[in-house]
């Protein structure tokens, strides 16, 4: 190793003691989002387009 590489990483090698606790923290929340987004985003635009049909039956 160059002497560079040892300044930045000492005696380990990359991803040596690398923190995986962001799987139980960040990810459920990452997936949550996933899930939960699409979903709202879909109910909005159904309720957005059946309020618009009706209003425009009421006024037909």
């Amino acid at each position: 190793m160059s002497d560079r590489t040892q300044r930045h990483l000492g005696n380990e090698f990359e991803n040596n003691g690398m923190d995986l606790s962001v799987l139980f923290t960040e990810l459920p929340f990452v997936l949550l989002a996933g899930a939960v987004v699409p979903a709202v985003v879909w109910a909005l635009g159904a309720w957005l387009l059946g309020r618009r049909r009706r209003g425009s039956d009421l006024h037909a």
